[in-house]
């Protein structure tokens, strides 16, 4: 059915509770920034409105509400790059250790030693970054070919099945550039850019398998998911009283915010440990396959420029150890 093992995932999320606790903390106080900021918005327009009738009071503490959340949506595109440097990578750094069977040292110093991994393959966050970037925009094209090839097929009502398929395709993919990342880390690359390249090169010629596993897990998660968020209507429906103007749309808001933050600090980690297995379980004794880089380098404008970066880095490295030879 699948090639990953959920008992195997859950032991590597335990040995990793200091990441997980460090996520929750991270997540959720970005959903409680979301909330307050939220609250405060929406009181500054409720006084505001004030000066109105009841219209006006309502509009001005929707819109308060409104540019509240906006100015946290500003500050986390601000602090995406961190967020995957600090949090994201550093997680998939131990998880990947403990898959080869490599002990870890425990509490505040785990993290201490994924963020040292981070930094010594990739440098600083915005290297990480552009490399996650691409990687993205490349499985992007994966899901476009998967996609044309479903719209090929003679399927009554095709149209609005290509539009499930593709929601569905691109939840499926969502935990894929961290595995992509995951195998520069297992094999130590010292070249970042070449290391995504051949795990996309293998993702491709393996994507049969890899969406399959893929879809199991959007399914698992995103019915976890769905279930936390009903857990989180009636806390969230408290707060959504607390906030001035009974705004009634907010309990909805709050509980998706904290269904989020559990999503991302607990549930993501688990699908990617999960997509690790699988990944790996189905590369193993492989190569890249160069037809497969060839029909990558076709489809995709950012697979080229990865692969440029690729030999860039590789040509640098290069020089730099002929001069140390030289000295």
């Amino acid at each position: 059915m699948w090639d990953f093992r959920i008992g195997q995932s859950l032991g590597l999320m335990a040995k990793t509770l200091p990441f997980i606790l460090f996520r929750l903390a991270v997540y959720f106080g970005v959903a409680l920034a979301y909330v307050l900021m939220t609250g405060v918005g929406a009181g500054v327009g409720w006084g505001i409105g004030g000066f109105g009738d009841e219209g006006f009071r309502a509009a001005s503490t929707f819109w308060g509400g409104v540019a509240g959340f906006g100015i946290v949506g500003v500050v986390m595109y601000v602090l995406r790059e961190y967020l995957l440097y600090m949090v994201k990578a550093g997680h998939i750094a131990v998880l990947v250790e403990l898959l080869d069977g490599q002990s870890l040292p425990q509490g505040r110093s785990q993290i201490q030693h994924a963020t040292a991994s981070v930094k010594e393959r990739f440098g600083q966050a915005s290297a990480l970054f552009a490399v996650d970037q691409l990687i993205k925009g490349v499985l992007r094209v994966l899901t476009g070919l998967v996609r044309g090839i479903f719209g090929l097929l003679p399927i009554p009502g095709a149209r609005q099945f290509l539009r499930l398929l593709q929601m569905f395709l691109r939840i499926a993919v969502g935990f894929i550039d961290e595995v992509i990342l995951a195998y520069s880390f297992r094999t130590r690359a010292d070249n970042p850019w070449g290391a995504s390249r051949d795990g996309l090169v293998l993702y491709g010629q393996n994507l049969k398998p890899m969406f399959k596993n893929a879809a199991w897990l959007a399914l698992i998660v995103y019915g976890l998911s769905f279930v936390i968020f009903l857990i989180m209507l009636a806390p969230a429906a408290l707060v959504a009283y607390l906030i001035p103007g009974g705004w009634s749309a907010t309990g909805v808001v709050v509980a998706l915010l904290f269904a989020w933050s559990v999503k991302v600090a607990v549930l993501e980690p688990f699908a990617i440990t999960c997509m690790m297995q699988a990944y790996f379980k189905t590369i193993e004794g492989q190569t890249p396959d160069p037809e497969w880089e060839a029909k990558l380098d076709g489809l995709s404008a950012k697979f080229r420029k990865l692969k440029g970066k690729a030999g860039e880095a590789a040509a640098t490295s290069g020089h730099a150890q002929g001069a140390e030879a030289t000295h």
